[in-house]
């Protein structure tokens, strides 16, 4: 896992933030919300091959 991960993963929930914010401001929680959960489903994406290598890793070490 590279540091280009996590400062994209950064970006994201800056940028999430800010729109959510404006929308919230503006009187459009719903919009709000599913910005939220579009962020969180994208960095989601983006860690679950991380997530299921390291249980592969687990699996190696115990001989599951």
């Amino acid at each position: 896992m590279g540091i280009s991960l996590i400062f994209r993963i950064a970006a994201v929930g800056i940028l999430v933030t800010i729109l959510s914010q404006i929308l919230k401001h503006s009187g459009r929680e719903e919009h709000a919300f599913l910005i939220s959960l579009a962020g969180l489903i994208l960095v989601l994406t983006w860690l679950v091959p991380y997530i299921y290598d390291l249980f592969m890793m687990i699996q190696e070490l115990f001989n599951i």
